[in-house]
């Protein structure tokens, strides 16, 4: 299966792969920067396919930094295998991944943890950490908000199936909500939990104004991405939450 690579900002590529067995597409997002990141590895399956991908942009070996929301395979499976490729990769996320099970069980070097509200660069572009337990899912999950650009790496928000176009300024949060109710039909019912505080760290999300939702699983949105988020945030109470 070959990836699909499209810049969907300046110098950050979205590279995708569509699993059919999935119906759906793994998004990986590379930043060319002065320190490249690349955000999510993909799964050790994917690996051949997304190092291709990303040797037609810069050579893998320079990539200095590996960002993700949560322990899970699309998100950090591939990790050991980009580290071995590039000698001074780290990966960098939110304290409870590393200590809980990055450093043990995914990485060859040490993470590099983030405090909640904490920001780093890569040269030209700056990113915050925010930290948001079970949203989307996992007690370490968090997102990367790119600032310069207006960016928020989503991680499974905003989950769309289906082989579908890299970016969009139409509706995705209808399309969530229709992935969101055949999950919960299916074996992997309950993949997004529904907590006290869902509300409140959507509502976190939202503030931060975003332009582009650089989402893991379908269309990237260009767009009113606050107006997204609130949205998306009545779909999982209605749904998640009856």
């Amino acid at each position: 299966m070959a990836s699909r690579v499209t810049e969907i900002a300046e110098n950050v590529y979205q590279i995708s792969t569509f699993v059919e067995g999935a119906n759906f597409r793994f998004n990986q997002y590379l930043v060319r920067d002065e320190q490249p990141l690349l955000y999510h590895t993909g799964t050790n399956s994917l690996f051949p396919d997304v190092r291709e991908a990303v040797a037609a942009l810069l050579d893998p070996a320079h990539i200095r930094w590996i960002g993700f929301s949560h322990f899970e395979a699309d998100e950090c499976g591939a990790l050991a295998a980009w580290q071995s490729l590039a000698p001074e990769a780290t990966a960098i996320c939110g304290l409870t991944s590393k200590v809980v099970s990055v450093d043990d069980a995914a990485a060859l070097r040490s993470a590099q943890a983030l405090a909640d509200g904490e920001t780093f660069s890569t040269g030209k572009y700056r990113f915050r950490f925010l930290r948001t337990p079970h949203v989307p899912h996992a007690w370490d999950a968090g997102h990367f908000f790119e600032e310069t650009q207006g960016i928020l790496f989503c991680s499974d928000l905003f989950h769309q199936e289906g082989d579908l176009d890299p970016l969009t300024n139409a509706d995705v949060v209808g399309l969530s909500r229709q992935t969101l109710l055949a999950y919960l039909q299916g074996p992997l019912s309950g993949y997004f939990p529904y907590t006290n505080h869902t509300q409140e760290t959507l509502e976190r999300l939202a503030g931060l104004q975003p332009v582009l939702l650089a989402v893991m699983h379908g269309s990237a949105f260009l767009g009113d991405g606050t107006q997204a988020l609130r949205d998306l945030a009545v779909v999982m109470k209605e749904v998640l939450n009856p």
